[in-house]
């Protein structure tokens, strides 16, 4: 399931912000295709806007309520309507605002998914550097200096890809608990390039810039 809102505030309309010539959302739906480990792919948005892109590239659109696209609406909320309406056992979101992930990594995550046989699969970044949270050490100490290649990483968890599974997020949902984090979780590690997620003009330009290099390196 690919997620798409139409009224991004901070870079507007950037699921269709173009990438190389092509819309993210593009980008996104074949790199699932490319990916080859779906039953089936399916842009979710609450603009139909959206639907002649998946159309186009041979993948089904779905519509969510238009109240689940507005700012107050959580990924929470569409998930559980997606889980609701649709037929899927576990269901793998892709991101198109993580452009840079690639379609062996999402491969892998289905993969790494099935092996560790989860309720959940987080994808993150694993930073090996001192953390401190309120000013706390997270993974070292103030007592002494350790090397950085010696810590414990820490894990940065990036949306860029992540797994549920339907009875147990539906269930957590029913209860009202916190369903992204429902059962048993698992953690999917993706670079710091593939964590990257467009949210603003800037990050965009950062994607433009990387997009370019990895190209040139692919091509040499």
């Amino acid at each position: 399931m690919i997620p798409a809102r139409m009224g991004s505030q901070r870079l507007p309309k950037k699921n269709l912000r173009e990438l190389a010539g092509v819309p993210l959302i593009v980008h996104a739906i074949r790199k699932c295709k490319t990916a080859g480990c779906f039953d089936e792919i399916v842009v979710n948005s609450e603009d139909a806007g959206f639907a002649p892109y998946a159309e186009a590239e041979g993948v089904r659109f779905y519509q969510r309520p238009e109240k689940l696209g507005d700012n107050n609406a959580t990924s929470e909320d569409f998930v559980g309507d997606f889980f609701l309406n649709e037929p899927c056992d576990r269901l793998v979101q892709v991101h198109s605002i993580a452009p840079l992930l690639t379609a062996e990594e999402v491969r892998d995550f289905v993969k790494a998914w099935d092996a560790a046989g989860t309720d959940v699969m987080l994808s993150a970044i694993l930073d090996q550097i001192e953390v401190a949270y309120k000013g706390e050490p997270v993974n070292f100490t103030f007592a002494e200096k350790t090397n950085s290649q010696e810590l414990t990483p820490v894990q940065r968890i990036t949306w860029s890809i992540t797994g549920w599974t339907r009875e147990t997020f539906l269930a957590a949902r029913a209860a009202g608990r916190a369903a992204t984090y429902a059962g048993t979780i698992g953690y999917f590690p993706v670079s710091s390039v593939s964590g990257y997620v467009v949210k603003t003009a800037e990050d965009l330009q950062v994607v433009e810039a990387l997009y370019g290099i990895l190209r040139q390196g692919e091509a040499a």
